[in-house]
């Protein structure tokens, strides 16, 4: 019988494993500054992060501070990201956001949730990438992959992404929380996909995933 785990035991074994596999990951998206890395999260919306490298050279190299972001036309903005997806409605906050952080906040990214939350096309998601990895503020980002390992791994119901975001925030301390976010993305990304994963080789899942899984 597979033996039983509390939810803190879960959590400490699972981080050891994760610094493990990745002691000093390095977030995926490529970036020089607070506002480039809002924009290439904005970009990742729907879309690889592979692919988002592949076409922000392109736009930073042309525009890598709002000012020079609302010197391009949003039809511009829109050409060179088209890569990504969702491109008339990703080019259009782009350039809008551009002009607010000009407008109200001399052209810095803002350092509060709220500020960045107001901004288009800039949800919570991102904003708390751009709290965790811009100004290091404790953070816990939740894509697709940490909803989904968190419910494998029974350290969430599942419900919905506000949810899981609460639930790791109580059961991981606040100190790992910005290194931790990463780590379960690549771990999910490698080694725990959304299809063809076979729980019985997974070394979290084997161990600590949800009994039903197995």
């Amino acid at each position: 019988m597979k033996k039983r785990f509390s939810k803190a035991e879960k959590a400490e074994r699972i981080a050891e494993i994760l610094d493990e596999l990745y002691p000093d990951p390095e977030a995926s998206l490529k970036h020089g500054s607070a506002y480039t890395l809002l924009v290439a999260v904005l970009l990742s919306a729907q879309c690889t992060d592979v692919r988002v490298n592949q076409v922000t050279p392109v736009l930073f190299a042309r525009a890598d501070t709002p000012e020079k972001m609302v010197a391009l036309s949003v039809e511009e903005i829109e050409g060179v990201i088209r890569p990504c997806g969702l491109a008339p409605r990703k080019a259009q906050a782009i350039f809008d956001l551009s002009r607010i952080l000009l407008d109200k906040h001399d052209g810095e990214v803002p350092q509060s949730y709220e500020d960045l939350e107001a901004l288009p096309g800039v949800g919570h998601k991102t904003a708390s990438v751009v709290m965790a990895q811009a100004f290091g503020v404790p953070a816990f980002p939740v894509d697709t992959h940490i909803h989904r390992l968190a419910y494998r791994w029974g350290l969430s119901n599942g419900k919905n992404v506000v949810q899981t975001e609460r639930d790791l925030k109580r059961i991981f301390p606040a100190e790992i929380w910005n290194k931790l976010h990463l780590q379960i993305i690549f771990f999910g990304r490698e080694y725990c996909p959304a299809r063809g994963h076979d729980p019985h080789q997974c070394r979290i899942c084997s161990v600590y995933g949800r009994r039903s899984l197995l």
